[in-house]
């Protein structure tokens, strides 16, 4: 089983060791988003910003789910220059039941 905070938390297991269908997290954009350049301090490693922002390295997928136009790939995309929007804790706890 997945803890609450996973991407897959919402994901059904079977057989108790399969993952069945792939069932998305959403992330809801909110009005205060930040807009973020992403850095050369994070090339390639949305976990780092994960855990500098939200004190959680395995919330790296936040950024990919609330920023699906910029982020195809989670990791490969996360290059300097590209722009992604942020989602402040207080609502990310709440989007994630927290």
């Amino acid at each position: 089983m997945y803890g609450r905070l996973s991407l897959y938390a919402k994901t059904p297991i079977r057989d108790s060791s399969y993952l069945g269908l792939f069932v998305p997290r959403t992330v809801p954009s909110a009005r205060d988003d930040i807009l973020f350049e992403i850095t050369s301090t994070y090339t390639y490693r949305p976990d780092l910003l994960a855990f500098d922002l939200y004190g959680n390295k395995d919330l790296w997928w936040v950024f990919a789910q609330r920023n699906p136009d910029n982020l195809k790939d989670p990791v490969f995309d996360f290059v300097p220059g590209n722009k992604i929007y942020l989602p402040q804790l207080k609502y990310l706890r709440q989007s994630l039941g927290d």
